[in-house]
């Protein structure tokens, strides 16, 4: 198109207008949708200045867009979407003496906050979004976080702003600054002195609204306050000086349980005096039961952070606040001083935006009325009657938030997907802007009203108000370019949603191949998961709670489409058909889903545990249905009956993988020609098994290879009888690491456990799985549960040493076999990793002691779906010190070995795993019990790793 042209001949940066770039902007973590007709990554301010020229020529909004976590539909466009998270990420400069920071608006908050601590300064603002939002996005909505009591909000924390308005004006914005734009902003609230000093309720948390008071002559004449929260509707940031402060040297949390949140909420502001650096409040209903067990005893709790010099200080201060909070209701309290205890619950604090999406029930539950704010001693009243209000519409929902500053955050079980919840989603909200107003509060407290409340605000601010609104914004945009809908003359709040393009459960069915238990078989409400506050764009492994895997590709590549929700946009896309048509034919999706290392990551990282691993075998499934797969389908995909088939043949196939044929074979396979094809044993663990099995019984006491009979196990503690086992033996374990296996048997048997093999080989189905060849993988898995049919009659657990295939066991197979066989849900249950077992039928056995650390990684189908808590208590047990690294080693089956995969595999393993090896203490272990991330530690650092049963075993006093 014409417009498209001219915007590749005048920017310098990234410019798309293709289908897959526009399908990623469509949406930010709001209800609503906009279709964009193309996105612009600008490098530098005069790249904006020229594709605002060029917008101007064709009549076209603009939206400026930095991490698309917004809320309330702001960060969504129908024009050219301006996105800074690509160039214009540079922290220019920190003036430690001044405490400020020259920012442009693409820079990633934690990213700001890094370079800041460096000088020992923080930037104050701290929404839950901090690891992937941006400045620019922060200005734009005046983001606040939970440490405003203590240092404000972000436009508490602004100072210049430079920016260019849609018609080409360039003008840097503070207190009282010089210009033509300062001097029509003056003479504008000069005419209305009066109005503009008796129209705006006085908040700590006032986000709705242009702050136009922030004009007044006593105000400083302040337009950069003015400018920010004006949600793009009045020009484009281009950079940004912002305020530092000073964080406490220590902190302490004091963790406060009340009887419920308007108890809680009613006790908040009686703790401002104490200077708290945050006041959180959150109750039972969004905490689930495990964590409740960290918890202090109560209904509803006020998450209280102080700060001192000293460790000491801090904690005396969180002492003192208990006990004046246990004057005024506080039911119990803990006081946590240890850093990796207070990340543990900010985790579940920073995590509510993504888990309050979904009722205790599994009900879907959306944000609408997400962050009102009324004045802190009205907090509890509030909530009181807010709770009745929902009640009266039939409507749940469960509050949190900053009670400090009397802001709730809240999803709520509106139904968007039918007329009459739309009606009520309106009906709801009139009457909920209604109590807020009554309450003498704010529509918003923290996101901006973006389409989701503008429409509301006449009930706030009154008429007269909101129409000198649309005179303010006339001021700086005549033409209505930037980003039209929003704030002034708004769409309204019940069209655009999202929702509607997507097809009906009812009337069009989406075939699919998993049953999507929880999202009861319907893969467009697991798709619908996704709710966009963009937790895979984070650039770390680690967050608060501990280590993380999502989102490999997106750390490396830092595009929006390799991250979690940039797939499942596009997912959403295709199932809508208006910008992809071609649905699961879908170019788009695919090349999306090629770089997803299928490490389910996003499984347990986040919050509403979209499975992308999922997805992508389902797509790829319907993708190639009827038509050639590419050739590493086929070759690692059917890597299990290749390997069946090589056993005998190992030797000489081991030699021509070492001979100039390997090339030509890999080339044939559609394997990467950096990658060394892996060695063959020359016996695999099966046939070393049935060797040293003599007349039905085993030197060590097991069973022969038969039925898996012999009286049922115990799957508790031990009894008198010694438990039997069943050891997995996996395609991996089998024909490429029985070393392994070997080692398993021998401390299983130590451990005083009876072990038993399968009497026939058996796979979970994971290499058909990854390819996406499910109607293979269904029939696998059918054949491994019949074999398994006597163990599990027998209760026997299933001991599973590759974690990758234990995971399938767990997860995949019943997903894809259904409730049809019930003993697929039996076969899940009796997976157990090898620390687990251990732990759980031989809990009095001392493993030897290695006294030695130990680096590697932790196996991200392990994080992911097993969990890893009995491995850790293993490796403490055994004197194993040092803890294992996050992220992904990066090679995850056969994604590392597939042609144009080499670069992302070794970025990703260059993350922490490498480095992790290279950096080992002197006589450390490298520890990796997933053979893919012993492959990877072999290519690319020539380092052996080694399962944690091969270190225990060697230490054996029989070794």
């Amino acid at each position: 198109m014409d417009l498209e042209h001219a915007m590749r001949a005048a920017v310098r940066g990234t410019v798309a207008f293709d289908a897959g770039a526009r399908a990623l902007m469509t949406m930010d973590a709001s209800n609503y949708r906009r279709v964009p007709l193309g996105v612009v990554a600008p490098r530098d301010a005069d790249d904006v200045a020229a594709a605002l020229a060029v917008c101007r020529e064709y009549g076209v909004p603009v939206v400026p867009r930095g991490g698309g976590t917004s809320i309330a539909g702001q960060a969504t466009g129908v024009g050219v979407v301006l996105d800074f998270t690509r160039h214009m990420r540079a922290i220019e400069h920190i003036d430690p003496q001044a405490r400020t920071a020259v920012v442009q608006p693409g820079v990633v908050l934690d990213d700001l906050r890094a370079a800041a601590a460096r000088h020992g300064l923080t930037f104050g603002p701290d929404p839950s979004t901090h690891s992937r939002c941006t400045l620019g996005g922060m200005i734009g909505n005046n983001a606040c976080g939970s440490h405003s009591v203590a240092w404000g909000t972000t436009a508490d924390n602004v100072r210049e702003l430079e920016v260019l308005t849609y018609g080409g004006e360039r003008a840097v914005l503070g207190r009282g600054l010089p210009g033509p734009l300062h001097d029509r902003t003056a003479a504008f609230a000069d005419e209305r002195l009066a109005l503009l000093r008796t129209g705006f309720p006085d908040l700590p948390r006032r986000i709705s609204g242009y702050a136009l008071d922030r004009l007044l002559p006593e105000h400083g004449r302040d337009l950069a306050r003015a400018f920010t929260g004006s949600e793009g509707t009045l020009g484009v940031l281009t950079r940004a000086t912002v305020r530092l402060v000073e964080p406490p040297a220590a902190r302490a949390l004091a963790v406060l349980g009340y009887r419920d949140e308007s108890a809680a909420a009613d006790a908040a502001p009686l703790l401002l005096p104490l200077r708290p650096l945050t006041v959180e409040g959150m109750a039972a209903d969004l905490v689930g039961s495990s964590a409740q067990e960290s918890l202090p005893r109560g209904a509803a709790w006020l998450f209280v952070e102080v700060g001192g010099d000293t460790a000491a200080e801090a904690r005396a201060r969180a002492s003192e606040l208990c006990r004046h909070a246990a004057a005024d209701g506080a039911l119990d309290h803990a006081v946590l001083t240890e850093p990796a205890e207070q990340r543990a619950l900010w985790r579940i604090r920073e995590d509510a935006a993504g888990t309050a999406t979904r009722m205790p029930d599994g009900t879907e539950a959306w944000p609408g009325w997400e962050d009102c704010a009324v004045p802190p001693t009205r907090l509890g009243a509030y909530l009181r009657e807010f709770r009745a209000l929902l009640g009266e519409h039939g409507l749940r929902g469960s509050p949190y938030g900053h009670f400090g500053d009397g802001c709730v955050h809240v999803r709520i079980d509106f139904d968007l997907l039918t007329p009459a919840g739309i009606a009520r989603f309106r009906r709801f909200s009139e009457e909920t802007a209604g109590l807020v107003v009554a309450h003498g509060g704010s529509l918003s407290g923290e996101h901006g009203d973006g389409q989701a409340r503008a429409e509301l605000l006449p009930k706030m601010y009154g008429p007269e108000l909101v129409a000198l609104f649309a005179v303010f914004k006339e001021l700086w945009d005549p033409a209505g370019g930037m980003n039209p809908g929003m704030l002034v003359r708004p769409d309204p709040m019940d069209t655009n949603l999202r929702f509607d393009v997507l097809p009906s459960r009812a009337s069009h069915p989406v075939d699919v191949e998993f049953t999507y238990p929880g999202d009861g078989g319907d893969f467009t409400a697991a798709v619908r998961r996704c709710v966009g506050v963009g937790k895979c764009r984070t650039s770390a492994t680690t967050s608060p709670g501990g280590d993380s895997v999502m989102c490999p590709s997106y750390r490396v590549t830092g595009e929006e489409r390799h991250s979690t929700r940039g797939r499942a946009r596009l997912l959403h896309e295709m199932l809508a058909g208006e910008i992809i048509q071609d649905g699961w034919r879908s170019a788009e999706v695919r090349d999306a889903l090629d770089l997803c290392l299928s490490c389910k990551g996003c499984r347990s990282d986040c919050p509403v545990e979209v499975d992308m691993a999922t997805y992508k075998a389902e797509f790829l499934h319907h993708h190639y249905a009827g038509r050639p797969r590419p050739r590493s389908h086929y070759s690692m995909g059917w890597l299990p009956v290749w390997l069946r088939a090589a056993a005998p043949y190992a030797r000489a196939l081991n030699a021509l993988a070492r001979g100039p044929l390997a090339g030509l074979a890999k080339r044939a396979a559609g394997l990467a020609p950096e990658r060394d094809l892996p060695a063959l044993a020359d016996e695999p663990f099966r046939r070393w098994w049935n060797r040293r099995t003599t007349g039905g019984r085993t030197t060590g006491g097991g069973t022969a290879v038969g039925p898996m009979a012999g009286g049922r196990a115990t799957v508790g503690p031990m009894t008198q009888r010694r438990a039997t086992v069943v050891l997995w033996p996996d395609t991996f374990t089998n024909h490429l690491s029985p070393q392994v296996g070997q080692a398993a048997v021998k401390v299983l048997e130590a451990a005083g456990l009876r072990v038993v093999v399968p009497p026939k080989a058996v796979c979970c189905g994971l290499t058909w799985v990854s390819t996406g060849q499910l109607d293979r993988a269904r029939t696998v898995m059918r054949r491994t549960v019949d074999a398994l049919a006597p163990a599990l009659d027998a209760g026997l657990p299933i001991v599973v040493l590759e974690p990758s295939c234990g995971a399938a066991l767990r997860a995949d197979l019943p997903e894809l076999l259904g409730s049809d066989d019930p003993r697929a849900a039996r076969l899940a249950a009796s997976v157990r990793t090898f620390a687990q077992v251990l732990e759980e039928l031989a809990p009095g056995w001392a493993p030897p002691r290695l006294d030695r650390p130990v680096v590697g990684q932790t196996h991200c189908h392990q994080h992911a779906v097993l969990g890893d808590g009995a491995e850790r208590r293993l490796r403490e047990r055994a004197g194993l010190t040092g803890s294992l690294a996050g992220g992904c080693c990066g090679l995850a089956g056969n994604f590392g070995f597939e042609r144009g995969h080499h670069d992302v595999s070794v970025a990703c393993a260059e993350e922490q795993l490498l480095p992790a090896v290279r950096q080992a203490p002197a006589g450390a272990a490298v520890l990796a019990d997933g053979f893919s991330c012993r492959t990877q530690l072999a290519h690319l650092a020539g380092t052996p790793g080694r399962h944690l049963a091969e270190l225990l075993a060697e230490a054996l006093p029989d070794a």
